[in-house]
């Protein structure tokens, strides 16, 4: 694991956990929005092992989608998973009244979840430094 793989990882479970504040606070959009950046960010992790680095959203879900959803690598459903959270992302981002329900949050964090899950089995345990592990 490369240093910006494991501090990606570390990114992403720390946004999970702001996920679950911002839900329990009575935020199920911005919790949504963090649950997005934690699949993205694990995304990315992969993509990084693999020596690819995009500037842009859309490209690193495409790239997640060929490298690794599509060759059977990781599982379809992550590829989904990552296309669905941006959707409801935006909704949550750009939407000008609140749409997000509490229940799409939940799955959304439980998929985030799911998604470090995945991270850390393949790619090594998201600890707070290189070190721990």
């Amino acid at each position: 694991m490369t240093e910006d793989q494991h501090d990606l990882l570390v990114k992403a479970r720390d946004s999970i956990k702001a996920a679950r504040v911002l839900l329990s606070e009575g935020f199920p959009g911005f919790a949504v929005s963090r649950a997005y950046y934690a699949m993205f960010y694990i995304a990315q992790t992969f993509l990084e092992g693999e020596g690819l680095s995009f500037s842009k959203h859309s490209a690193v879900i495409a790239a997640f989608g060929e490298h690794f959803a599509r060759t059977g690598r990781v599982p379809a459903q992550f590829h989904r998973f990552l296309l669905e959270a941006m959707e409801l992302r935006h909704e949550s981002d750009y939407a000008p009244r609140r749409t997000i329900s509490d229940s799409q949050a939940i799955e959304q964090i439980d998929r985030a979840e799911s998604f470090l899950e995945l991270g850390n089995s393949l790619i090594g345990p998201a600890s707070d430094s290189l070190t721990d592990h």
